[in-house]
């Protein structure tokens, strides 16, 4: 079968996510067990995020029934958010990472669909079944096909935090989330060529950039979007750790080596513009991960966590001279990362029809 442009024999690409935007996909939080003991400020930093993002487009929001659906409203009116822009949506959910468990859209030259990858929560968790049916019921709710996602007779696990792409046909992966013969297996006796395959037949991207290891804290074993993101088609940033003594400097670094050889899909070089890693935050004696990488492009703004630390304006001046086209806003993501992820985990853009 021919192929087109991005290499994809379906004609199917998944957009970069500066592109334009329908929506946002959020989930309002309901898993205390996802911050024990520090659930309290949760809705509360859930109705800022959706509030930043209503400010530009709409936000499609999750609730379980009825009874969410009021606490939510309580929340995001006393937030100031736009309700007019949130399109409340009664899908339940087991938590609240969109990112890994929500819809992957892709988009093709007859319009949207959305990407039939299986959930199985990080291949670790037991709490997983009504997330997984979010992909489903999220393409028939916007009327659009969930294309089937199998490979060798199985359906594929992938979550959106495991890749990152630019939309000019290159993709970022770890080794570690998705090779690791032992730990996490998303899809077992899966090798490299697999998920290359993978990546060219339904993302449209025949170019995979592979990194090594993931941060310290990551209970994804290694998702990329901690760590190494696209912000345009031809440049990506990188988290840095200066500290020798730091565990994250040699996986770092050593991702830096391999940043130094790679190509995208037109031959060139990528650009590589380092991003600080904040001082460690731990809680309860838990290294949490927390990343400015793990930032968000929303149609009003990149909303990019902040740590209370000396490295939140030297981050924030980064990316703000990055992405000239939209403000770069810090949210505060203490309370957020205590469940082990922060504003890229929670959100997944829905690109525009056209």
């Amino acid at each position: 079968m021919a192929t087109n442009r991005t290499g994809s024999p379906r004609g199917v690409a998944m957009p970069a996510e500066w592109e334009p935007h329908e929506a946002t996909w959020i989930a309002w939080p309901h898993a205390a067990g996802d911050w024990p003991g520090r659930f309290g400020p949760i809705p509360w930093a859930f109705a800022d995020l959706v509030k930043k993002v209503a400010a530009g487009e709409t936000v499609r929001l999750l609730v379980n029934d009825a009874a969410h659906e009021a606490g939510a409203r309580r929340h995001l009116l006393r937030q100031g958010a736009d309700l007019g822009r949130v399109d409340f949506r009664r899908i339940p959910t087991d938590r609240s990472w969109m990112r890994d468990s929500g819809p992957i859209f892709v988009r093709d030259g007859s319009g949207r669909a959305v990407a039939g990858f299986r959930f199985d929560a990080w291949s670790k968790y037991p709490d997983w079944r009504r997330d997984a049916r979010v992909p489903e019921r999220a393409a028939s709710g916007l009327g659009l096909p969930l294309l089937p996602v199998r490979r060798g007779g199985r359906e594929v696990v992938l979550e959106g935090g495991a890749i990152d792409v630019n939309g000019a046909g290159a993709i970022l992966a770890t080794e570690e989330c998705l090779l690791h013969p032992t730990v996490q297996v998303r899809n077992p006796g899966f090798g490299r060529s697999d998920y290359e395959a993978i990546f060219r037949e339904v993302l449209g991207a025949p170019c995979t950039i592979w990194l090594g290891r993931g941060i310290a804290g990551d209970d994804t074993h290694g998702h990329v979007d901690d760590l190494a993101r696209f912000v345009s088609a031809s440049t990506i940033v990188l988290a840095r750790e200066d500290d020798p003594s730091d565990p994250n400097h040699a996986a770092l670094s050593e991702n830096r080596e391999r940043l130094a050889s790679a190509r995208l899909a037109d031959g060139s070089r990528p650009e590589v513009v380092d991003l600080p890693m904040p001082r460690p935050v731990a809680f309860c004696g838990q290294r949490l991960p927390a990343s400015y990488a793990n930032f968000y492009v929303a149609g009003a703004a990149v909303l990019v966590p902040t740590f209370n630390d000396p490295a939140d304006r030297e981050a924030l001046g980064i990316l703000g001279e990055l992405f000239r086209d939209r403000p770069v806003v810090g949210v505060h993501a203490l309370d957020l990362v205590w469940g082990l992820g922060t504003l890229h985990c929670l959100t997944q853009q829905e690109p525009s029809a056209a």
